[in-house]
């Protein structure tokens, strides 16, 4: 299984170092270009310009990112969240990813929200790079397999000393900082140097939260394979401010830890059940299904079952119960195997025109069991011609068997 340790206890986490770490594994800069693109289309974008560079810090060679921004700042919440979901729709993300893009969002606007209460604005998230960060750190993620794998993370070093914000000097770590750590339970842990620094931000903080399954202080048994280093902008003597990532594998597609959750209800109407859908897979569980059964007083039932890392068990549990109204829960620790999943993207021509769609592929033990085309690419492509879904997706199997070859 595909897995991703994020290391922030050396000198802590931003977006700009998470996304700089992510290249550097990757190398995949192309993604980061078709995001700028998208940006720079933003009604209240005049200029968005990202250049990657390779540089030393303390002896360690890492990627750094500068960015050239003029715009007009988001002033209300509802403008950021217009611009992330018109970038994320232009790029062609998957659903699950839009759902993690928001919830990131959602955690930074009510950081501030419960800070100021009414009539609020928008602070240090009001610019285009608060787009970039979140987006592009979701989408780097979901195209190189990671959102379908494991993602641990060492406890972030939050820092020390004061910060200059809008609100005036205020000690670290920053306000926003501290109501998301505290909205999803994130421990921290303190460094063994002095410090004077703001080393987890705001934005790094919400999609570390957003996109790891598990806090562990020690790295979990696996295989590395590769490491990547982002760099911040601040230069510290102390230690080196930068941010390690790695990917790894563990034997076997195991994954452990795993809980199934289950209830039967008889009594609750299918808008609920839809609704508790939604709810449950943007909360982070990893499946959920529905059957219909036979219950109590032989009553037709709905057996609800949720598939989750054991993390998560316990608050998604109290959700079922608030949203259904079930007085219980069952709980069955499981360990499951799971193929590698990532997405390439390819081209093809249909009729004089071409056109981008992804593939998903998936592996055992680097062995490829299954490639399909990304159905709603598909959608798109039936739509623009005319033409029925099924002679798309047939034409797209086609162009997926010529590459295999």
């Amino acid at each position: 299984m595909k897995t991703l340790i994020i290391d922030p206890k050396i000198s802590g986490i931003s977006g700009d170092m998470f996304i700089s770490a992510l290249i550097d594994l990757t190398d995949d800069i192309d993604l980061l270009c078709e995001l700028t693109s998208t940006i720079n289309n933003l009604k209240n974008c005049k200029k968005f310009e990202v250049n990657i560079k390779e540089e030393k810090i303390n002896g360690i060679v890492v990627k750094k990112l500068y960015m050239n921004i003029i715009e007009d700042r988001f002033h209300r919440p509802e403008d950021l969240k217009d611009a992330v979901k018109e970038v994320s729709n232009n790029l062609n993300l998957s659903k699950r990813a839009k759902n993690i893009i928001c919830n990131i969002i959602d955690d930074l606007i009510s950081a501030e929200k419960k800070l100021h209460k009414t009539d609020f604005h928008l602070h240090e998230v009001a610019s285009l790079d608060t787009v970039f960060d979140v987006v592009g750190s979701v989408m780097l993620l979901e195209k190189n397999g990671f959102l379908n794998g494991k993602i641990y993370s060492t406890p972030p070093v939050l820092g020390g000393g004061y910060v200059s914000m809008e609100h005036g000097i205020l000690s670290v770590p920053a306000p926003a900082t501290l109501e998301i750590l505290c909205k999803h339970g994130i421990k921290y842990s303190n460094p063994p140097y002095a410090t004077k620094f703001e080393h987890t931000t705001p934005t790094g903080i919400a999609v570390l939260s957003n996109v790891v399954d598990e806090i562990v202080d020690n790295f979990p048994p696996m295989t590395p394979i590769k490491v990547g280093y982002g760099g911040g902008s601040k230069i510290l003597k102390e230690v080196p401010n930068i941010l390690r990532v790695i990917e790894g594998k563990i034997n076997k597609n195991i994954e452990k830890n795993m809980v199934v959750l289950e209830t039967n209800v008889d009594d609750v109407s299918g808008e609920i059940i839809g609704n508790l859908f939604e709810k449950l897979l943007n909360e982070g569980a990893k499946e959920v299904f529905v059957v219909n059964g036979i219950g109590k007083k032989n009553r037709p039932t709905n057996i609800i079952s949720v598939i989750t890392n054991y993390a998560k068990s316990e608050k998604l549990a109290k959700m079922l119960m608030e949203e259904t109204g079930t007085l219980g829960v069952r709980i069955k620790e499981i360990d499951r195997i799971k193929a590698e999943r990532i997405e390439k993207t390819h081209f093809i021509n249909i009729n004089g025109k071409e056109f981008k769609f992804n593939v998903k592929i998936s592996c055992i033990d680097d062995k490829i069991i299954n490639m399909k085309p990304e159905y709603e690419d598909a959608k798109k492509i039936a739509e623009e011609l005319k033409i029925p879904l099924r002679k798309v997706l047939k034409m797209l199997d086609n162009e997926i068997t010529c590459i295999a070859k």
